[in-house]
């Protein structure tokens, strides 16, 4: 299938996008890595009157990396940040949850910035800048604003933004100091939208654990981050005591999400599985922060 007749603006600084939003306000959408969108207007689920292509926008390819958060911009490429080792070494769940992102065509062209926008429950990203506190840098032609990732996400594929507002970047906070991070998810085939993922943050100090932290895909309708730090505060992760403090995390993780029931898993199966993932990147994560010492 091809999609409807559209008008194609081709922009080249961020202004001129946000005044082309302003002009055609819900008749627009944004085109950037298009992974996600082209498919859904071939398929005629969507029909804008005007896509905005912002890939001839100079300055939003830039990952920048300060002391408090990883900021990314809005045409950086899935594949671009997971080989980023500035990114890397600032916060290792970004490239962690990334090459999880579809195939290597897909992560090839595709944007980080625009799997947040695009708020799929079933996306790597939105849990990731949900478990970073994180947040969504917008622009229209009245001005700038920054959004929270609790506000940002409203629904399944439903966000707060404005029809003239374009997302300029994301920023991703650091997490503290002895942090450990993991990331699992669990598909039919390699590359599918997973049935159920979690990322977790676990810190250490002193040698046992003082927070604690996961957020979901697949099993939440929009990003969710529950403290696990009641199962496991106090333990240390080499004791006896580890595993069955992992234990009562899973379970409540798995009381925690709220799945439906569709053609490819049932609610209860996506909760059981979501509480497995999570006990295994729990300790897959302590164990790696243990070999990096």
């Amino acid at each position: 299938m091809k999609p409807a007749p559209f008008v194609h603006h081709a922009p080249s600084t961020v202004g001129e996008a946000a005044a082309v939003l302003e002009q055609v306000g819900h008749d627009g959408k944004v085109l950037a890595g298009g992974q996600s969108l082209v498919p859904i207007l071939n398929m005629r689920l969507a029909s804008p009157a005007h896509l905005v292509d912002i890939n001839g926008v100079s300055g939003l390819d830039g990952i920048v990396v300060t002391d408090d958060v990883v900021r990314v911009g809005a045409l950086v490429r899935h594949a671009g940040l997971a080989r980023s080792d500035e990114a890397y070494a600032a916060l290792p769940l970004l490239r962690q949850a990334t090459l999880n992102v579809a195939h290597p065509a897909i992560r090839n062209r595709g944007t980080t910035v625009g799997s947040i926008a695009h708020a799929d429950p079933a996306g790597e990203m939105p849990a990731v800048l949900a478990l970073c506190d994180g947040l969504v840098e917008a622009v229209s032609a009245s001005g700038t604003r920054e959004i929270g990732w609790q506000d940002f996400f409203a629904g399944p594929l439903e966000t707060s933004l404005r029809p003239d507002e374009l997302v300029v970047a994301v920023r991703f906070a650091r997490l503290p100091a002895g942090t450990s991070t993991g990331f699992r998810e669990s598909a039919r085939r390699h590359g599918d939208y997973a049935l159920a993922g979690v990322a977790v943050a676990v810190t250490v100090a002193d040698g046992v654990v003082t927070a604690a932290r996961a957020s979901f895909v697949s099993v939440t309708d929009v990003p969710s981050v529950l403290d696990l730090v009641g199962p496991l505060a106090g333990t240390e992760p080499r004791s006896g005591a580890w595993s069955a403090a992992v234990d009562a995390a899973a379970t409540a993780v798995s009381e925690h999400v709220q799945p439906e029931s569709d053609i490819h898993a049932t609610s209860d199966y996506r909760r059981m599985l979501v509480g497995e993932l999570t006990r295994r990147v729990l300790h897959e994560s302590i164990a790696a922060a243990e070999g990096d010492r």
